[in-house]
């Protein structure tokens, strides 16, 4: 909270005495990130060669394909402005053509002064070849003359889109398919089902959508939704035609809350059970000891197997506890009667008898990569996402995998933690398997879960990490070049803002270690670039930082109250996202608190003043900045030095319902002259319900005006234990709290 708007600040840089001269500003510099010689094709080309010369593919030109391709070439025509001719008209200016020799997905793409020419022996690749031309034509109708060559690494190049926890509209999945097809990915991972949402409508079972598909909101509506049986197939439909394969997943045993709210009876306990409101794992599961289990699962994926014609149907088999199976006399009479030694391998007799159902049926089974506990069935393949060791332990069994691992292929993931340059690390070979082996690895997928992110929300996240994860995928390994394929990308950012994308940053580049010193009166902030060949430049949030800025070399201080930006640049470009520090000045700056309870020794601030430094914690309550109470009120006693008249007294406190964060119940002010005899100055309550599942600071503010005090005592009530509905329903909750801040009021 400020007390005075502060609008200029002062630069120091830093020497080793802790004083210095200012930095003047200095014109910014820096190469250029444009290569207007070679198209900025993504996925980079197997091999691309530019000629002199150039070709004006006007609107409306003249198309003709090989019947093979006709598909493709209307599709094709639509999207790039062209008029379909017969396959036989000599005066047309795109030619595609069907001609042996080239991979499944190869193709070869030429433009010449008078025309394009297309070849390829299939339609994947006369397809992918259009789209690599759609994505030129974004640049404009002038081509340079040129030759592509290309084909694809790996033949699974995937994206998960979780609607199960938000459901997403049939326009957007539309939407999203397009794009994928544009990046020449093929595999849209759909994940239908979840605690949060049952997403399918399944004719067999209709309170599968009448009661599984809704949840409670948080002002108390229903929420959700469902697709039917004729917007899946539309859906399915419209991604053959561009070659993009619908791969859905069906969640058991476990992340079943939503099916067992529409029929209780399936559980181990007989429920009842609500669709969840929270994310989480939850300990009701299918019981693996009914067999109405698989009657139910069985006609569902019959119902599945009728919309989707993928030869791959996933069935999740992640995070499934044991806890219910343990207790459940069925499900233990199971293990006794299939020679099982435990729960793990109840979980893998489960698996095997849904993968033999589907083996029976022509399809294969894949899940995620816990199915391997207990062993597989032949056939089924695991994607693995809890890093590389189940890609690995799945192709020396025999398994093929597909690779999604968290450190780098988690879209949900801020940029501070998965950057573009970390997605472009992704290498879905794990090293040291042999080339058998490596021959099993499929390919690989980006997962964007939504339980933070509805569906106006996705694009920000998707891309444009999404464009680094589909080069690994498609692009050689020896073309692996970052700085190449960012300069890339800020070409090709421009093609999707003409398709009207909403991307987010590339990058969260730039981290602040700020730190107040009591006895200079200052903040220290010294930045750090987690990229090389960038600029940092700093200003304020009223001067935000541009190329004329200045720029920062070194540490330096801030003496006065002010929100200091500092910006990354890659030449003239802007990169990523700014780094941000609220400096708050106030009477309790630097005065520590003394404390009735300590906080956790798990979160104890990074330094003995974190509640009154004058810096604000983030939404992440491991940044340092936050004290924890595990299950105790927080009460925090403060001498200011002298008496004072306060203004107001504030504190900023976590709400993080899935980390087990409840902002407290009632926040009190109290204020003394001597620290014996304490008079109280107010008290308020927040507003924010327990099924609010966004990370979320409140800030807790007490107008105290015309008191007069030395000390004041804040005291924040815990809110007990975690409700039930919650996954850690009994168990003690947190209180977070930062920065505390006391106000003086101005005198007359």
């Amino acid at each position: 909270m400020r007390t005075t708007p502060t609008h200029i600040i002062t630069l120091v840089i830093l020497t080793a005495s802790l004083t210095g001269v200012a930095c003047a500003p200095r014109p910014h510099t820096g190469n250029s990130v444009m290569n207007t010689t070679i198209p900025a094709i993504i996925p980079a080309p197997v091999r691309l060669d530019v000629g002199t010369g150039r070709f004006n593919l006007v609107q409306g030109a003249t198309m003709a394909f090989h019947p093979a391709f006709a598909g493709e070439a209307r599709l094709l025509a639509e999207q790039c402005g062209l008029r379909l001719a017969s396959p036989l008209d000599s005066s047309a200016r795109v030619v595609m053509l069907l001609l042996d020799g080239y991979p499944d997905e190869g193709y070869e793409l030429a433009v010449v002064p008078d025309g394009v020419l297309i070849k390829a022996s299939t339609p994947r690749g006369a397809w992918w070849a259009g789209q690599t031309l759609r994505q030129l034509l974004l640049d404009g109708r002038d081509l340079p003359v040129m030759t592509i060559v290309d084909e694809p690494r790996f033949p699974w190049r995937g994206m998960l889109l979780d609607c199960g926890r938000q459901m997403m509209s049939v326009a957007y999945v539309k939407r999203a398919i397009d794009r994928l097809a544009l990046h020449r990915m093929n595999v849209l991972h759909w994940h239908l089902t979840e605690d949060q949402g049952w997403r399918l409508e399944i004719e067999a079972y209709p309170r599968l959508t009448d009661i599984g598909a809704w949840r409670t909101s948080t002002s108390g509506e229903p929420e959700g939704g469902f697709y039917t049986r004729d917007q899946v197939r539309d859906i399915v439909a419209y991604a053959a035609a561009r070659h993009v394969t619908v791969v859905p997943e069906i969640e058991l045993p476990g992340h079943s809350q939503a099916a067992l709210a529409a029929y209780p009876e399936l559980s181990c306990t007989g429920g009842p059970f609500e669709v969840q409101t929270q994310w989480g794992i939850f300990p009701d599961v299918f019981c693996a000891g009914n067999d109405s289990v698989f009657e139910f699962l069985t006609t569902v994926l019959s119902e599945v197997l009728d919309l989707f014609p993928s030869r791959f149907i996933h069935i999740g088999g992640d995070e499934t506890p044991k806890t219910r199976w343990k207790e459940c006399e069925r499900c233990q009479e199971r293990i006794v009667n299939e020679g099982l030694k435990d729960e793990h391998e109840l979980q893998s007799w489960f698996v095997g008898r849904i993968g033999d159902w589907l083996d029976q049926r022509g399809r294969r089974l894949i899940g995620w990569d816990e199915i391997l506990e207990g062993g597989l069935p032949d056939g089924a393949a695991v994607q693995s996402w809890r890093g590389m060791n189940g890609a690995i332990a799945a192709v020396r069994a025999g398994h093929d995998a597909v690779v999604s691992p968290t450190s780098h292929c988690y879209l949900d993931y801020p940029v501070s933690k998965t950057s573009l340059r970390q997605c472009y690390a992704f290498e879905p070979v794990p090293a040291g398997l042999t080339e058998a082996e490596a021959s099993r690895i499929l390919g690989g997928e980006a997962n964007m879960w939504t339980e933070y992110a509805p569906e106006d929300v996705v694009d920000t996240k998707i891309w444009p990490r999404l464009t680094a994860i589909a080069e690994r995928l498609w692009s050689p390994v020896d073309r692996r070049d970052f700085n190449d394929f960012r300069q890339r990308w800020l070409h090709h950012r421009h093609r999707l803002d003409a398709l009207g994308v909403a991307y987010g940053p590339a990058a969260d580049p730039v981290t602040t270690r700020a730190r107040y010193e009591p006895g200079l009166d200052a903040w220290i902030i010294d930045p750090q670039s987690s990229e090389p060949g960038l600029d940092l430049v700093a200003g304020t949030s009223e001067h935000p930082p541009r190329p004329l800025d200045q720029r920062v070399l070194k540490p330096f201080l801030v003496r006065d109250q002010a929100d200091v930006v500092i910006q990354a640049y890659l030449g003239e470009e802007r990169w990523g996202l700014p780094a941000l520090e609220t400096l708050s000045r106030h009477a309790g700056l630097g005065r520590t608190p003394a404390m009735l309870a300590p906080p956790s020794p798990r979160y104890p601030g990074d330094n003995d003043n974190a509640l009154v430094d004058g810096l604000h914690g983030s939404t992440d309550h491991h940044d340092g900045r936050w004290l924890g109470f595990e299950g105790v009120d927080m009460v925090a006693s403060i001498d200011l030095g002298k008496p004072i008249h306060l203004a107001s007294v504030a504190a900023g406190f976590l709400q993080d319902i899935n980390a087990w964060i409840f902002p407290p119940n009632v926040f009190t002010v109290e204020g003394s002259l001597d620290g014996r005899s304490w008079t109280n100055l107010g008290s308020t309550t927040h507003g924010i319900t327990d099924r609010d599942q966004n990370k979320q600071i409140w800030t807790a503010d007490i107008d105290v005006r015309n008191s007069v005090v030395r000390h004041v005592r804040l005291t924040a009530t815990s809110s007990g234990p975690c409700p039930d509905r919650h996954p850690g329903a009994g168990r003690e909750s947190w209180i977070f709290c930062d920065e505390i801040t006391v106000n003086e009021a101005s005198v007359r």
